[in-house]
């Protein structure tokens, strides 16, 4: 269920400035998205794991704290960031 180092790797190569990037706010949102994804598939099957469904709530508030931090400091990012990860319908 945890993200595996190749495919942190690879998010952190395509949203980062460089390979050691990992603490900027597109590599963030990137690995948030993930592990939301994730958890989602996860729930769809085990629909009474209720420890899981929390932590899936706290990663969509971390995620919605680091997109409002971006639209607030640099609205193109954030656009991008929404654009790549598909994140508005």
């Amino acid at each position: 269920m945890a993200l595996t180092k190749e495919r942190k790797a690879e998010l952190v190569k395509k949203f980062g400035k460089n390979d050691q990037d990992t603490g900027s706010v597109e590599v963030q949102i990137a690995i948030l998205t993930d592990e939301i994804n994730t958890l989602t598939e996860h729930l769809k099957e085990h629909t009474h794991d209720f420890h899981s469904r929390r932590g899936l709530l706290k990663k969509v508030g971390q995620r919605r704290s680091l997109l409002n931090y971006l639209l607030k400091h640099d609205v193109t990012r954030y656009r991008k960031v929404i654009k790549e990860l598909n994140l508005r319908k």
